[in-house]
């Protein structure tokens, strides 16, 4: 049991250097344009998570601030041809 506690205070730090942001994004045609985007931005520098629905149209991504900021994400997924609606 000793061992469960001291992994806590690790995965605690682990988050700590992440931010969570989810956005709505508009030209989700189905579930392979989501999926694929989930994949781009998995790519990315500094992105350590990321994960699309369809049909919600909603886009859920962690990364590392210090690596890459919430603008540059939208930038991103904005040049993969999808719209951004904060």
């Amino acid at each position: 049991m000793a061992g469960v506690g001291g992994l806590a205070p690790f995965e605690s730090m682990a988050a700590a250097g992440t931010k969570t942001v989810t956005y709505t994004v508009q030209g989700f045609s189905c579930i392979t344009c989501a999926t694929g985007l989930d994949t781009m931005l998995s790519r990315e520098k500094g992105i350590t998570s990321s994960k699309s629905t369809y049909p919600e149209g909603k886009v859920t991504v962690s990364f590392h601030p210090n690596q890459t900021t919430e603008q540059a994400i939208v930038a991103f997924i904005s040049e993969l041809g999808f719209t951004v609606k904060g």
